[in-house]
């Protein structure tokens, strides 16, 4: 690569990444200061993760930063790593922590950073990718790295960049306030420019470029058409369970295998999560149908078909990424009734919810008996129905049930 342009590009992001702007705060352990391991953030296209590293910078005086996203670094390869180095000696002097954003560009790079860390340097990279990072860190980093995944903004997050106080207890006036920015998070979701410009024309672009240069472009998928059509269907059916023959014949694919690559890749750019139908048998867990969600709520209504009658299945959404955010491993319930979400710690099930837009009538048994009946199969005297709206608590056969406004217990901490 011409050394005058990587020279050019080093110092023009640098002048960049140092430009003086506010951001929300993101939460990170002060594990992943400390640590002298190599610090791995990955997560979904625009969700932050350069702005973070931004925030991490302020913790170490001396440092290099490069963005591999750049269109000037189109022709940079492994080889170029030693002149980028010089470059950054030359007009930087020696530092020791290096932050490398969406580093999983350039084929080897994992060659380079080892052998940084094994002169003793702190680095940070990010990446979009969940699996490729990890595979690269499984054959070459092994026991030397701890990741870190990041979401688009939580409902605190979106909360404390419209700078609404959080407090335990609101006034009447508060309260609605509080209701209608739950409303529009959940309408635009999390991704912090969306949060900035509640415009959904940029949701569908960065939908569009999550499929092409995330999944279509890196997996050389050559079936576009039945690929798209696959991903709209699920963006379409969050929180619904999936079955991979179903699918296979709903939408014409050749193979089972084919459907289930293309959902892995799926997942593998952060667009998509599935989880599993909880049973103490792995194997059964792998053949049953699984659930699928969205990293983001905004996206949904954006961009598949969402109508108001679906308003559940979209809180359920927001209750499964506020889980993931907080580290949870996620399960649903179903034998004779279902339940939304199982949480297991270790070997045991700690703790069982349910997600409704409301109890009334025509409701409310179904969505109770799901909840007791996975609350009397992993022996919970506690559970949770999170609504839109609704607060109550329930006390019978030695079960305990609290009722709550999504918005509410998306703020407990």
């Amino acid at each position: 690569m011409d050394r005058s342009v990587l020279a050019q590009t080093v110092r023009e992001q640098r002048e960049l990444f140092e430009k003086a702007e506010t951001w929300v705060p993101r939460r990170v352990p002060p594990s992943f200061l400390r640590t002298k391991k190599i610090t791995a953030i990955t997560g979904v296209r625009r969700c932050g993760k350069s702005t973070l590293l931004k925030q991490l910078a302020r913790d170490f005086p001396g440092y290099y930063y490069l963005n591999f996203e750049d269109e000037r670094l189109l022709d940079f390869t492994y080889r170029d790593f030693n002149a980028l180095y010089e470059v950054w000696l030359e007009h930087y002097g020696e530092q020791s922590t290096f932050f490398f954003d969406e580093i999983q560009n350039i084929a080897g790079w994992e060659k380079f950073v080892r052998r940084l860390f094994s002169e003793g340097h702190k680095i940070f990279v990010t990446g979009s990718n969940a699996k490729l990072l990890s595979s690269e860190f499984a054959t070459a980093l092994t026991g030397r790295h701890m990741r870190l995944e990041l979401f688009p903004f939580s409902f605190r997050e979106c909360l404390q960049y419209h700078r609404f106080p959080l407090k335990t207890v609101y006034t009447t006036k508060e309260r609605s306030q509080l209701k209608r920015h739950f409303r529009t998070y959940v309408a635009f979701g999390g991704f912090p420019e969306v949060v900035k410009s509640q415009d959904k024309n940029e949701l569908t672009q960065l939908y569009q470029d999550i499929l092409l240069k995330d999944v279509l472009l890196r997996f050389k998928i050559r079936d576009i058409k039945s690929f798209r059509e696959l991903a709209f269907f699920l963006l379409s059916h969050s929180a619904s369970r999936i079955s991979f023959n179903n699918l296979k014949r709903l939408l014409a694919f050749k193979s089972v295998t084919t459907v289930k690559n293309y959902i892995e890749f799926l997942e593998e750019s952060y667009l998509n999560f599935t989880t599993p139908k909880y049973d103490f048998s792995l194997k059964v867990q792998f053949i049953n149908d699984r659930k699928i969600f969205s990293i983001d709520t905004g996206l949904i209504q954006a961009v598949s078909f969402a109508f108001s009658e679906n308003y559940g299945h979209i809180l359920e959404n927001v209750v499964f990424l506020e889980l993931k955010r907080r580290g949870k491993e996620v399960f649903y319930h179903k034998v004779a009734r279902e339940c939304d979400f199982l949480i297991r710690e270790g070997r045991t099930i700690t703790q069982a919810i349910q997600v409704t837009r409301g109890l009334a009538r025509l409701n409310r048994e179904r969505e109770l008996a799901g909840l007791r009946e996975a609350m009397a199969a992993h022996r919970l005297r506690e559970g949770i129905i999170l609504t839109e709206d609704q607060s109550d608590e329930l006390a019978q056969r030695g079960q305990r049930i609290r009722i709550m406004p999504v918005y509410q217990w998306l703020l407990e901490d």
